[in-house]
């Protein structure tokens, strides 16, 4: 394969809004561009802001016991181990790993905002 060819197919289409599932963060968020120096354009994500935990509704509460992993929490509670990041949003926590790392930590389970 050239050199051109190998570049056009990692380059690949602009990503769209679409190209997320509905249980991605990023489902809905559109794209921008900007020229690289060569011109052509870098296709990246609109930043993704989230709302103060405090928005969100609260449906429970649950607390980490040995062997817990937050997809499962997420399947158990949200029905979609996919859904793990609306707990870490919820908790306001960035890495994951932080809200599963200590016994009888308490993990809020909440609906996204706008969900009562």
């Amino acid at each position: 394969m050239s050199d051109d060819r190998l570049q056009r197919l990692l380059e690949g289409p602009a990503l769209e809004a679409t190209a997320f599932p509905p249980n991605s963060r990023y489902h809905g968020l559109g794209t921008l561009q900007i020229p690289a120096a060569d011109g052509s354009p870098i296709v990246f994500l609109k930043r993704r802001f989230i709302a103060q935990p405090e928005r969100f509704s609260v449906i429970g509460i649950h607390f980490v016991s040995q062997g817990d992993r937050l997809d499962n929490i997420a399947a158990q509670t949200l029905g979609d181990p996919e859904l793990f990041w609306r707990i870490c949003d919820a908790n306001a926590v960035i890495v994951p790993d932080e809200l599963t790392d200590a016994l009888g930590n308490r993990i809020v389970i909440k609906l996204p905002e706008g969900i009562g």
